[in-house]
């Protein structure tokens, strides 16, 4: 066992996932630094949701380690990684999971309360959040009352209330209408950067990975490198892919 490097938050190495026997990940490492914006990229079944359910701790590899805060996370039980996911990570869904008997300012309050904040100051963060994501008049209405756009926008909400060591967001704007894309994206990024908040996105969109400090590039469960060639011809001068592992 490697002891991952001082300045990653997150660490992976040689990662090994196979679903229903099919390769979901095939020897992926890398490392996210405290307070990175890392974007994953790739087509869709590239592995992208995979590796942030391993880094997550949501899914132990079959092969491989993932290492938080130098802590070993594909060691810990169940319950460790379930207290790890509940203090320390956030997590947004492409399709938003609110509670229906909840409206969206208990919704969006709900991991606080369920740290014991206390519901005033659990529901001021959660408004302030809403208003910063233009929700704000929405905020006693319950998820059947709400539009798909509206009800991601309340997941996101939830997911930055806590104020999580890290993000991960796996297609977070995929509900959303392109004109509301870039707003509630600069807002996700700007709250990250403002309160220290490492965040792991995983997108399909060239313009969503180009908000991130960094991207990596998954295809077939592999990490590629991607290297422009400079044209020879008018006809060529295409982009070459290495797989790295």
């Amino acid at each position: 066992m490697v002891a991952p490097p001082d300045n990653d938050v997150l660490w992976a190495r040689a990662l090994h996932v196979n679903h229903n026997g099919s390769p979901a990940l095939s020897g992926v490492s890398l490392g996210v630094r405290d307070g990175e914006i890392l974007a994953v990229g790739g087509p869709r079944g590239s592995g992208k949701t995979t590796l942030l359910q391993c880094l997550s701790g949501q899914l132990l590899p079959q092969q491989g380690e993932v290492w938080f805060n130098s802590v070993p996370v594909h060691t810990m039980g169940a319950l460790a990684r379930e207290r790890l996911r509940r203090d320390r990570f956030g997590w947004i869904d492409p399709v938003p999971v609110l509670v229906p008997e909840l409206n969206s300012w208990e919704n969006a309050a709900l991991p606080l309360m369920l740290r014991g904040t206390g519901r005033r100051a659990a529901k001021t963060a959660a408004l302030e959040w809403l208003d910063r994501l233009d929700i704000g008049d929405c905020a006693r209405k319950r998820p059947h009352a709400l539009l798909q756009a509206e009800r991601q926008r309340v997941a996101i909400a939830r997911a930055l209330v806590p104020a999580p060591q890290v993000l991960f967001a796996d297609e977070p704007t995929a509900p959303l209408h392109r004109a509301d894309r870039a707003h509630v994206l600069r807002t996700l990024t700007t709250a990250a950067r403002s309160h220290g908040i490492t965040v792991v996105l995983a997108t399909h969109d060239a313009d969503t990975a180009a908000l991130a400090d960094r991207t990596i590039t998954l295809l077939d469960g592999r990490r590629v490198n991607t290297v422009h060639l400079p044209p020879v011809t008018e006809t060529e001068g295409r982009a070459a892919c290495s797989l790295s592992v």
